[in-house]
């Protein structure tokens, strides 16, 4: 019998379902932005452990963890300076099985019960009883060939996989992993936010290492940009076709050359103000906008988004660790200088990400179906769940259409994920376009035609892979 999670028990509905998911359940997976590590595939080495396989990159994990009061330190999460808590890899893994009845209803939840299953070929259920056994288990198989990052990205019918780099990364292990002569495809996504964003902690040292990247003079703003278009070129050496942009607003605005040296000159001394940081990041993002006309790198915008909330854990652990909360976010005036100036250009493809669902309707559907350069990306973070996908799909399609979207973004970093969450999306459009379809919205047709573009097509067409 056919597993029909997230399909409706309307029979009518699910047999359109299941139609339409058989059509697209065995297409290849095109993962355009993510953050796995290259590493992995470039060394092809066994990875160590189910718990820094499973748990350790996955701030979905820990951060549910974290709510309940447990400490990043008994998890072994690895600190700002790169020191690790002492402790055995097992012990955490006992910790997160005795905790995972947390994730019951979540979508995380159902991602891990659906890797055991299909990547691992188990049945056994993930809880405190069984954590010793799945463990060994995981271990067991992570010690095989078909369990290497290579095998696994093959085994995944992956055809594409993009790693998100900061501008300070030196890009060797992509390097390596070109020279192996492996056939798969692994390219990088080139996100600037260390360089762009005046008031991170280490943002002077991390002008230091872009000087040292680049060669250029990073003391002027001028330098500064020449730095960043020669880091754009350092990447599109080693196949980058998109850039990121992780920014509390999506406010745009172009200062001119003498602000803009100011309010750099200002950060470099430490002397930079919450509002230069608003109006310099507004100003870096007309700049990137317009350095992907020139070069055609897509151009992804994730706002709305209060970074690294938790101060004391952000000086001692670092970054993406799990304290990332949304904010109330506005686009219609924040963008309209930036698609004022690039909206129509024949070269420019913006696409906006939002964790405010309120914008969906209001706001971002009504752009995306005006201003040809921008696309919506999928509901992301909070929101990639069974619900928030349907929630985002009745919001923006009667506006925007289908073919104003990116197709599906897994945005990962836990790699035994990618497999489970395409197949979840596509069960999740399936189920959508059943339900329109046997409402008379949609011929069946149409619905087998967009469930491909959904599935595979557009995200394809989108980020020029």
């Amino acid at each position: 019998m056919m597993n029909d999670l997230f399909f409706s028990p309307d029979p009518t509905v699910k047999a359109i379902a299941r139609n339409l998911y058989e059509g697209v359940k065995n297409l290849p997976l095109l993962s355009p932005h993510g953050h796995t590590d290259v590493r992995w595939f470039a060394e092809n080495e066994p990875f160590n452990n189910p718990t820094d396989l499973i748990v350790t990159p996955d701030h979905y994990i820990f951060r549910m963890l974290v709510s309940r009061g447990i400490n990043l330190d008994l998890l072994r999460i690895p600190r700002r300076d790169g020191s690790r808590a002492e402790g055995d890899p097992r012990t955490v893994w006992d910790l997160f099985a005795k905790n995972f009845y947390l994730f019951s209803g979540t979508p995380t939840g159902l991602w891990i019960q659906e890797e055991l299953k299909s990547v691992f070929e188990t049945d056994i259920p993930l809880n405190e009883k069984n954590a010793d056994i799945l463990y060994d288990h995981i271990n067991a198989c992570l010690k095989t060939s078909r369990f290497l990052p290579r095998s696994l990205y093959e085994r995944f019918h992956l055809e594409l996989l993009s790693t998100t780099h900061r501008a300070t990364d030196d890009l060797s292990w992509h390097e390596k992993l070109a020279r192996s002569g492996w056939q798969g495809k692994i390219i990088p996504c080139f996100r600037p936010d260390d360089v762009t964003d005046i008031c991170q902690l280490d943002w002077v040292e991390n002008i230091r290492k872009l000087e040292n990247l680049t060669g250029e003079n990073t003391e002027s703003y001028q330098g500064f940009i020449h730095a960043l278009r020669a880091r754009r070129k350092d990447f599109i050496n080693h196949g980058c076709q998109s850039t990121d942009h992780g920014v509390e607003s999506p406010y745009t605005h172009t200062l001119t050359d003498i602000e803009a040296e100011k309010i750099y000159s200002r950060a470099l001394m430490g002397k930079a103000s919450q509002e230069d940081r608003q109006q310099f990041m507004a100003h870096m993002l007309m700049i990137m906008a317009n350095m992907s006309t020139e070069d055609g790198l897509v151009m992804q915008i994730h706002p709305g988004v209060f970074r690294n909330h938790d101060k004391k854990l952000y000086e001692w652990y670092g970054a993406d660790r799990g304290a990332d909360i949304p904010l109330q976010c506005e686009y219609t005036r924040n963008l309209k200088e930036l698609l004022n100036t690039y909206g129509h250009h024949p070269n420019f493809t913006l696409v906006v990400y939002t964790l405010d669902e309120t914008t969906y309707s209001r706001e971002l559907a009504p752009l995306a179906a005006y201003y040809p350069a921008m696309h919506i990306g999928p509901a992301w973070w909070f929101n990639d769940s069974f619900q928030g996908m349907r929630r985002f799909k009745e919001s923006v399609i009667e506006t925007a259409g289908f073919y104003n979207l990116t197709g599906f973004v897994d945005d990962t970093r836990a790699l035994p994920s990618i497999p489970v969450r395409h197949d979840f999306a596509r069960r999740i459009d399936a189920d959508y376009l059943a339900e329109i379809t046997a409402r008379g919205i949609l011929s069946q047709k149409e619905a087998e035609v967009i469930i491909q573009e959904l599935a595979y097509g557009l995200t394809k067409r989108v980020f020029h892979l």
